[in-house]
């Protein structure tokens, strides 16, 4: 018997939206609500201090038509599930855009925003997007790192893109990875 057909014996239909193994115990992937826009909006100011978006920002991105978002919830035996990271992306005809990725500290470098990449380009593929873009400052190599596995290549430069701290003009990398 297969783990997802243990967990749905169990009673476990809370789970139906999407279940992946991590180093985390296990992680569900569901649509960003605005009920959720407060707990996003910490998780985004504890990856992005001092350029952190507000509730409000999130609530009006996730109006739009074109975007939408994938929270990855910690999921426990109880039925409870707390918010660990999540992803938001704006998508126009075959092309889509990742806005911000954000993970809690506490929850990184255990494959969450992989986790939540990939959950949200199966969702682009199925929506038959072509392609997917994003920007990157060139000096995080933990986030270049992970763009790369996911098979992201560099298209681009935008100098002076980024301001933070004592590099007012940091070089944001535009990255593409092809999805059909």
């Amino acid at each position: 018997m297969s783990l997802w057909d243990e967990l749905w014996d169990w009673g476990a239909a809370w789970a139906a939206p999407v279940l992946a193994w991590s180093s985390m115990p296990l992680l569900v992937f569901e649509e960003a609500w605005a009920e959720d826009v407060d707990r996003l909006a910490a998780l985004h100011g504890a990856s992005f201090p001092g350029a952190a978006w507000t509730a409000a920002d999130l609530a009006a991105l996730l109006r739009e038509e074109t975007v939408f978002g994938v929270v990855a919830r910690r999921a426990n035996a109880f039925g409870s599930r707390s918010a660990v990271g999540f992803v938001l992306i704006r998508s126009v005809a075959d092309e889509a855009e990742v806005l911000t990725v954000a993970v809690a500290p506490t929850h990184r470098r255990r494959g969450v925003a992989r986790a939540l990449m990939e959950e949200a380009m199966r969702r682009l593929y199925r929506d038959r997007v072509a392609h997917l873009f994003l920007e990157v400052d060139a000096g995080n190599q933990a986030a270049l790192a992970l763009y790369r596995r996911l098979r992201f290549e560099k298209v681009g430069e935008r100098r002076g893109y980024y301001a933070h701290g004592s590099v007012p003009g940091a070089t944001a990398l535009v990255m593409r990875a092809d999805l059909r």
